[in-house]
């Protein structure tokens, strides 16, 4: 079992950034156990992926949408992922959704995750 909380949402205008967090709380088996990823869901809009991170942190996987703009991180010891986001734009706002699963393919292929954070909606302005 895996509990996961993100935080660091909020209102940012285009151009600037912000640093999303996702505490992890896992029993059973360690955080490197875990791949980690981001997803995101606008308004009106399905889910989508946006970046994953391996267990040790050694891989990152991006959507096209983000990268170059977005990065991802994780500190095992912190038992946390992060996804710094840089160079904002109106059409990134959404509701930021962390995930864990054990299995890569779940996170970077199928999208299903086995564990999912509450969100934390990130709004940027023109």
């Amino acid at each position: 079992q895996v509990q996961l909380v993100e935080s660091g949402g909020g209102l940012v205008q285009a151009g600037g950034s912000l640093r999303l967090s996702c505490a992890a709380s896992a029993s059973g088996r360690t955080f490197s156990s875990y791949v980690m990823g981001w997803f995101r869901q606008a308004p009106g809009k399905e889910r989508e992926f946006v970046t994953a991170i391996s267990w040790s942190g050694s891989s990152t996987y991006y959507a096209d949408s983000v990268k170059g703009r977005f990065t991802i991180s994780r500190d095992n010891a912190k038992n946390t992922v992060y996804l710094q986001m840089n160079s904002l734009k109106p059409e990134d706002t959404a509701v930021y959704y962390c995930a864990a699963d054990t299995s890569l393919n779940h996170v970077i292929a199928t999208m299903t995750p086995g564990y999912w954070g509450k969100g934390t909606l990130v709004t940027v302005s023109s």
